[in-house]
């Protein structure tokens, strides 16, 4: 397409099945566990997965958590996800090793308040926000849709209504945009692991259902069927852990927004709030979000920058993708007087000390429904008024 406004984008996406994900799962069940005994605990975990083991490492400080109480709530993420294979399974044949131990003292001083010190962040780095008119949870067509393809899919394996599908999974939906706005799918992928006994023309019906249910009719209405593809390099039977390790921290994009915006480099599982690579980033989210649904503009993108040790953002930088640089300085001047963005301001606003990180892991951390428990705080739009001129 020789107009830069008319193109074809794609975004993955992949279920909490896959290795990484649970990875990512275990790692923020860790930050969760700390959080209910202390929500000040400072908790950086990864985890890695492979056959039959789990492997857990990084620093803590907080209450003290007993070693077999934390294996116990690791076999229990990997019973919920739905792993009992010969190569994986919630049951005693995979080993599971904690080596968490104390933060550094040096971040520590870094990071805490002391005296008139506020508290500082607790990494150097930049976080971006994003939020566009693409759907109604204001997230880019592509990866919303790629999402919800695998999260059906995983409500039905669960409730039993959906055979011979595994845990293991991934999801691609490619959209033709004309003017820049999604008008159409040209192509979706799903691989899924499968038991041993269905053949892949079983499993591409089987799957059918979970893509026509999950995209709205009029972006397949001339869907071509060729452009449907399922497991496009054959069988898929042995799958998770035990097909491919797992590392926290490696979905970043995932996570996030498909490729439709920058990325700052910092993975979110596995870290308490006082982190900004997570924080921020939801902070950052919240205030795109809240830009766009006020209906100023079609897209905002946010980047936040982070000193270690520093409280302040070093700089806010906003993007309204129109040119109107009257609109962006007011935009940016709103934000400067309405949103306390040092790590302590962002936890208090959006209410990040609690336990409300292991849903997180799987099918975004963004374009998520807000519920009663504080999760997914970042996706309030309770700030339109700020920017409504």
């Amino acid at each position: 397409m020789s107009n830069l406004k008319d193109f074809l984008f794609t975004s993955e996406s992949v279920s909490e099945g896959h290795p990484d994900k649970v990875s990512d799962r275990i790692s923020d069940m860790v930050v969760d566990t700390y959080l209910s005994k202390d929500p000040y605990a400072r908790v950086a975990c990864e985890t890695l997965t492979t056959t039959n083991k789990v492997v857990l490492a990084g620093e803590v400080r907080g209450p003290e958590i007993n070693k077999e109480d934390l294996i116990k709530n690791v076999r229990d993420c990997i019973k919920n996800i739905g792993y009992d294979q010969e190569g994986f399974t919630w049951k005693e044949a995979t080993k599971i090793e904690s080596h968490l131990h104390a933060q550094s003292s040096d971040i520590a001083m870094g990071v805490d308040s002391k005296g008139n010190k506020d508290e500082g962040a607790g990494d150097q780095g930049i976080m971006f926000g994003y939020a566009c008119d693409e759907t109604d949870v204001l997230m880019p067509a592509p990866i919303h849709y790629s999402h919800k393809i695998l999260r059906l899919m995983a409500e039905d394996r669960k409730s039993g209504k959906l055979k011979n599908i595994e845990p293991d999974s991934k999801s691609q939906v490619t959209f033709e945009y004309i003017n820049e706005k999604p008008v159409k799918v040209k192509s979706v992928v799903i691989s899924s692991q499968h038991s041993a006994n269905v053949s892949q023309k079983e499993v591409r019906e089987i799957l059918r259902p979970y893509m026509l249910k999950s995209i709205p009719k009029e972006f397949i209405e001339d869907f071509n069927d060729d452009e449907f593809y399922v497991n496009p390099t054959g069988n898929f039977v042995i799958g998770g852990p035990d097909g491919d390790c797992g590392l926290t921290g490696r979905k970043i994009i995932v996570d996030t927004y498909g490729g439709a915006a920058p990325h700052g480099g910092g993975a979110f599982s596995g870290k308490d709030p006082t982190k900004v690579d997570r924080s921020a980033a939801y902070a950052a989210r919240y205030i795109a979000k809240n830009i766009v649904a006020s209906k100023i503009s079609d897209k905002c993108l946010i980047q936040l920058a982070y000193a270690i040790g520093v409280s302040k953002p070093l700089s806010i930088y906003v993007n309204l993708f129109d040119n109107d640089l009257d609109k962006n300085r007011f935009v940016k001047e709103k934000i400067k007087e309405n949103f306390d963005l040092s790590p302590r301001g962002i936890r208090e606003m959006l209410g990040l000390n609690k336990a409300i990180y292991e849903k997180t892991a799987s099918y975004g951390h963004f374009g998520r429904t807000p519920e009663k428990d504080g999760s997914f705080s970042w996706e309030n739009t309770d700030k339109i008024s700020v920017f409504t001129k």
